[in-house]
């Protein structure tokens, strides 16, 4: 969808559902043009000073420790908005309340907690809790005040004391407490998934009193820190705790944010209402956002039933991934009279990218030729042009539109990183960065088919009676592409063919969203597609994608992981916010990353394509990040001039 860099902003706060769970500590992301590291107010702290008490009487755990007291701040460089700013630079703070806005998703679901071990959750069900802060959609590296007021911590980077907002209150009108923020850390901890307990192991989460909590961690970490505090959100204690964290919940939690669920019909649609009682309304963060009085999402089985839907006016806002569909379905009498409104926005920041990921745990998938010349065979320049109107771009990084993506040859400060582990990883990652070869786009793929073959030669495998035959076994080689039913999948047929002439056969397995999401989390797949979410820059989320720790993480679709990678992303951790190191840091990392051909790449949009019914109205800045729905307005007169319903 349009919002996908905000998808990623809070990922530590961990749920296992859809692609797998939501960390609540990951970092969030900064434009990659300013890296410098914050200059942060300083106040040298010791037992005989007097600014001890100043700072809420906050004892320093080591002498000479230097103690921030802060209600804003940064992971990167300096804050967009000052302390005493009173509204978003992309909304009107005086926006009209009221109105329904109505959205969309493909699949279905079949309970409202998100977090869950199991189930398939309402896909908008985590926006019913409110963080500590707050990032926003024009700097997402920046934390601003929500449930919490300010942070005071030292600069060993062990810990961190969180003053939360009196005022601050869950729907049914029950305060936020420092006693729910460490409860929620417990819950997690003990009912939330694996990942999250590896993560956070040895952090400590202790309410001070009622509104002051303070957070230790076991070593020093500047990032885990901070963006533990940041992005933390909290649940009700008096909801969850006679309840399994780790359970599906059949109705509506109670949440503490903007909107509630108010109607829903399990499985096909969801009404979120507009809480006119929000207790954080006139934050300077949220005015002029959470305009609309309702929300409704409509849950549709096939992206094709859903785009006539829109089309008809079911709902209201659509964001297309699918260039043919912009360029030969977004027509009809509703366009030409303006009802519905095209909008295109060229992609220039960080971007989502589309793969597909071997299980690198298949035998079959194991040698890095037959990754390679499979790689080979699936043919972007002749499908890009024959189905995509020549829209997308092939990505050659897992930092795709950022200085971190690797460029030709390793500078030295890249090969102080890779030098180590020589032995462990592919030479290519010495030479020039990774890329591969274009087709002529005609349709044949020969001479990449040709290289490929030799590949699979060189790899052990021979050619018998048209099949791909491994010499030891005497078993063909077969396997299965998994893919979501519903999902637009004109690009299989043609990599199903090109795979036959090398005499693979590849077998395509459409299955549901609940299907699906238990086999991804069970690694029962060969290969699927997979969405690799945009990094703006490199920081502890690299993690979660290839860790060894978090091997079992849905985010690391191929399951590759090594000594190599896991040394340098510690080392990335260590240097985040010093552009000077994380700069080859990232680069030696995308090397070694896309010389393993752990994923075939597939595309990614060069521009971001979207239609709306014209009864909305809009700021007039845009935010960086996103489209900004959320600082929209209902406008009745336009939803009144609306040819569609003067026809009824």
């Amino acid at each position: 969808m349009i919002s996908q860099r905000k998808k990623i902003i809070k990922r530590l706060f961990i749920s296992s559902c859809l692609s797998g769970f939501f960390l609540c500590s990951m970092t969030a992301y900064a434009e990659d043009s300013n890296l410098t590291l914050q200059t942060e107010t300083v106040e040298e702290v010791n037992s005989s000073t007097e600014t001890i008490e100043s700072i809420d009487n906050v004892e320093p755990s080591q002498p000479n420790e230097h103690i921030y007291h802060k209600t804003i701040f940064s992971l990167l460089g300096e804050p967009k908005y000052p302390e005493n700013f009173e509204h978003l630079n992309y909304v009107n703070p005086n926006a009209p309340k009221g109105g329904i806005i109505k959205l969309y998703e493909i699949g279905t679901f079949d309970n409202f907690n998100r977090f869950a071990s199991r189930g398939a959750p309402e896909h908008y069900s985590g926006s019913l809790y409110d963080s500590l802060f707050t990032t926003t959609a024009d700097d997402i590296s920046s934390f601003y005040p929500l449930i919490a007021t300010s942070i005071t911590y030292s600069d060993s980077y062990r810990w961190a004391e969180v003053e939360i907002n009196a005022n601050a209150r869950f729907q049914d009108g029950k305060p936020i407490t420092a006693h729910d923020v460490e409860f929620t850390f417990q819950k997690f901890m003990t009912e939330g998934v694996s990942q999250y307990r590896v993560y956070n192991k040895g952090i400590n989460v202790k309410a001070i009193d009622d509104y002051r909590v303070r957070v230790d961690l076991p070593e020093a970490d500047r990032e885990k820190l901070l963006s533990f505090v940041g992005n933390m959100h909290i649940i009700p204690e008096h909801y969850w705790k006679d309840r399994n964290f780790s359970e599906p919940v059949s109705t509506p939690p109670i949440g503490s944010g903007p909107y509630y669920i108010s109607d829903y019909k399990m499985g096909q649609y969801v009404i979120y209402k507009r809480n006119p009682d929000y207790w954080a309304k006139d934050l300077p963060v949220n005015k002029g956002l959470n305009n609309f009085d309702e929300k409704r999402i409509d849950y549709y089985m096939d992206t094709s039933i859903a785009l006539e839907a829109f089309k008809a006016g079911e709902y209201d806002f659509r964001g297309e991934g699918q260039p043919k569909n912009w360029f030969t379905q977004y027509q009809g009498k509703y366009f030409d009279s303006k009802d519905i409104i095209k909008k295109e926005k060229i992609v220039e920041t960080a971007v989502d990218t589309k793969w597909l990921a071997f299980n690198l745990q298949k035998d079959f998938f194991k040698d890095i030729k037959v990754r390679k010349a499979i790689t080979l065979a699936f043919d972007f320049e002749w499908l890009n042009h024959a189905f995509y109107y020549d829209s997308y771009k092939r990505p050659s990084s897992f930092f795709e539109n950022t200085i971190y993506a690797a460029k030709g040859k390793p500078s030295e400060l890249e090969l102080k990183w890779l030098t180590p582990y020589k032995n462990i990883i592919p030479e290519q990652a010495f030479d020039e960065a990774f890329t591969v070869p274009k087709s002529d786009g005609q349709g044949f793929n020969r001479n990449n088919l040709l290289t490929a073959a030799k590949l699979l030669e060189e790899a052990g495998w021979i050619i018998k009676d048209g099949k791909l035959i491994n010499p030891k076994t005497q078993q063909p080689f077969e396997f299965e592409l998994l893919t979501y039913l519903g999902d637009d999948i004109k690009y299989a047929i043609p990599f199903q063919q090109n795979l036959a002439r090398l005499g693979i056969k590849m077998n395509i397995i459409s299955l549901d969203y609940a299907q699906i999401n238990r086999r991804m989390r069970e690694r029962d797949y060969d290969m699927m597609p997979r969405n690799y979410s945009s990094i703006d820059y490199p920081s502890s989320s690299l993690m979660i994608f290839w860790g060894t720790e978090y091997l079992n993480s849905t985010y690391n679709g191929s399951g590759l992981h090594n000594q190599a990678i896991d040394s340098i992303i510690n080392e990335i951790i260590k240097n985040v916010g010093n552009q000077e190191e994380l700069v080859p840091l990232g680069r030696a990392l995308d090397r070694i990353l896309t010389q393993e051909y752990p994923m075939i790449p597939m595309w990614y949009n060069s521009k971001t394509f979207y239609a709306y019914w014209n009864k909305f109205g809009q700021p007039t800045q845009q935010p960086t990040y996103a489209i900004g729905i959320d600082s929209w307005w209902y406008d009745e007169d336009k939803a009144a001039s609306l040819s569609k319903n003067r026809e009824h």
